[in-house]
């Protein structure tokens, strides 16, 4: 099974959250859509650092509509603005329903919240910013982030985490925390729109000792949900990511 399938992210908006690797999955499932032919959409509802050279092409613009209705090579970058030297702003969500509804690309995928470069996180206030017409939701967590102290320095809002866990900040974080908080209506399921896929990521699975934390996450995660079939073991920067499906 390759990465697009194994994540649902075939066709329509993808959405991006958590942490331990949204960016790079995002880039990834662009490349790999267009080695199929398929013609990808990397965009944002929120900041995203600067992008170009993961893409063929990015175009700032407050018509992504009309941008990718002229692209000549895929996949292509629609942001509406840049701010400073380093990110570029996201769209609103009505734009992006807007460009699904259009009918200009394959897939559309869609970073739909932030972390620091943490490897795990619970949302804020106003987080995600997830689409309506979301198809699938990829909720991403770093499986290295286990055994590591719930701190800033690994976690996005640790304090959040703490809250739906019932540890304490500086506690030891262990396999149960990281399903805890991506089986939660709080955590990983917050604001997915009705009808929408949620397939769960833990991404930095690199040697055996993870795989086995990983595996025992995705059982827990598939046991505490039922909106959720299936979990995705994988390596996101390798050239054959997928490590392993798990699915009720």
């Amino acid at each position: 099974m390759n990465i697009c399938e194994a994540l649902r992210a075939e066709s329509g908006v993808v959405a991006v959250v958590g942490a331990g690797g949204k960016k790079t999955t995002l880039y990834t499932l662009a490349a790999r859509a267009s080695d199929s032919t398929r013609q990808a959409v990397v965009t944002a509802t929120v900041r995203i650092p600067i992008f170009d050279r993961h893409v063929e092409e990015v175009v700032v613009t407050d018509d992504p509509v009309a941008a990718l209705e002229q692209a000549a090579a895929w996949p292509v970058g629609v942001v509406p603005e840049r701010e400073g030297e380093d990110r570029y702003v996201g769209y609103d969500l009505e734009t992006i329903d807007d460009l699904a509804a259009a009918d200009v690309a394959d897939v559309v995928l869609v970073k739909a919240d932030g972390a620091r470069t943490r490897e795990f996180k619970a949302p804020g206030d106003h987080e995600p910013q997830l689409p309506p017409r979301t198809d699938t939701v990829v909720p991403i967590a770093s499986v290295q982030v286990v055994g590591k102290p719930l701190a800033a320095e690994h976690v996005h809002r640790p304090e959040r985490v703490a809250a739906i866990t019932g540890r304490d900040r500086g506690e030891t974080i262990r396999t149960e925390d990281v399903a805890a908080v991506l089986a939660s209506e709080r955590g990983g399921l917050k604001g997915v729109p009705d009808g929408a896929a949620v397939v769960p990521l833990l991404n930095k699975v690199d040697n055996a000792t993870h795989r086995q934390d990983a595996a025992e996450i995705a059982t827990m995660v598939l046991e505490r949900t039922p909106s959720v079939n299936r979990v995705v073991l994988a390596r996101m920067i390798d050239d054959d990511p997928v490590i392993q499906v798990l699915e009720r």
